[in-house]
């Protein structure tokens, strides 16, 4: 699952670049779509048959609850209805290798990321300032309904946030623009304590922070492990709640979504990836756009749910995020959309409220 590939190995790799196509137009006819997810597929399960044993796991991220809405009630009670499922996603119990692509599936996983890592390192980078802001419009579908009662995917809605960039500790984080109204993002705290700013970093990821991350993914692996290790520290997380593996893939997911990557970094965190156990490949994964692509997936096993990082057959650009339910549990029965996003624009802007089309 490294880089330094020889014999078969190397064959198997430089077959599959010959294979996938450069990026090209996104919006692909339906035959074309099926030619790349299924020729990437069929090299992704001939790759597979050679799966090798996959390495010790590593440490994750628990998402914190830091980033509040200060004003609407409406808003306020999704997120925090996201973070209270979130907290259960502290699986202590080692993941299975996939459901769905059976034992090829953590090789063809490598195969894939190496893959998309190539094509992300080649992407154009930014020059981006403390007092400008990252842009990233999505669109998000969540689950609504009671809890442990009848719950259904909503349909899409549109997100827009603006992210500041300084890399001084901020009390004020960004904005959020949904349902057509403006929440800021401010540093959440209990009531009657004074909040304390958070700097740059895993949990308020900059481009230039992130731009300083190591590209050796082994090395940005444990880096990884270190931040989150500090971060379940300060929360007092318990030790049944702390799960390396599934930890670094939702700690690496977390940092795929609402950021403008540097391009070194996405290809070292993609690399890092195929070194996480129990990643897998799904051939066919639809994100809230409705746009069809591959995923690379894991199984939480504690809360019962998988989640994809969807990627375009053609371009291998990432495209969003996918969850499901892999047994009954009380959101659902198994095989249930739980949520589903879609990154539909990102870019760098000088002003809180300003849009990439309205950039002078």
């Amino acid at each position: 699952m490294n880089d330094r590939t020889s014999g078969p190995d190397r064959a198997e790799h430089e077959e599959l670049a010959r294979l996938l196509p450069a990026p090209a137009e996104r919006d692909l006819p339906p035959g074309r779509y099926l030619h790349h997810k299924d020729t990437l597929m069929r090299q992704i399960d001939h790759d597979g048959d050679r799966a090798t044993a996959a390495p010790r796991p590593r440490p994750r991220l628990l998402r914190p609850a830091l980033l509040l809405p200060a004003a609407g009630a409406a808003l306020g009670a999704v997120l925090l209805t996201t973070l209270a499922v979130t907290d259960q996603d502290s699986a202590p119990a080692p993941s299975a290798a996939g459901t769905r692509s059976g034992a090829t599936a953590p090789r063809g996983a490598a195969v894939l990321l190496d893959r998309i890592a190539s094509v992300a390192a080649k992407s154009d980078a930014a020059t981006v300032t403390d007092d400008q802001f990252v842009y990233v419009r999505t669109l998000q579908a969540e689950q609504e309904g009671e809890y442990g009662g009848p719950m259904k995917l909503t349909k899409p809605v549109e997100r827009e946030v603006w992210m500041t960039q300084k890399a001084r500790p901020v009390i004020n984080e960004g904005l959020i623009h949904q349902d057509g109204r403006y929440f800021p993002i401010t540093v959440g705290v209990p009531d009657g304590e004074t909040p304390v700013g958070y700097p740059a970093g895993l949990n308020r990821p900059t481009y230039n922070w992130l731009a300083s991350l190591p590209t050796d993914p082994d090395v940005l692996l444990r880096r990884l492990a270190t931040e989150i290790t500090r971060d379940q520290d300060t929360r007092q997380t318990p030790a049944k709640d702390r799960d390396p593996a599934q930890d670094a893939f939702d700690a690496i997911g977390e940092l795929l979504q609402e950021t403008v990557m540097p391009p070194r970094t996405a290809a070292a965190l993609y690399k890092a990836a195929a070194k996480i156990p129990g990643v897998s490949v799904d051939a066919d994964v639809v994100d809230a756009a409705g746009r069809h692509g591959i995923g690379v997936a894991r199984d939480n096993t504690r809360p019962g749910w998988r989640t994809a990082w969807i990627f375009d057959p053609a371009t291998l650009e990432y495209l969003g995020e996918q969850s499901s339910l892999i047994r009954d549990t009380d959101m659902g029965k198994k095989g249930a959309l739980i949520s589903r996003s879609a990154v539909m624009e990102r870019a760098v802007v000088d002003a809180l409220r300003e849009k990439p089309s309205t950039k002078a």
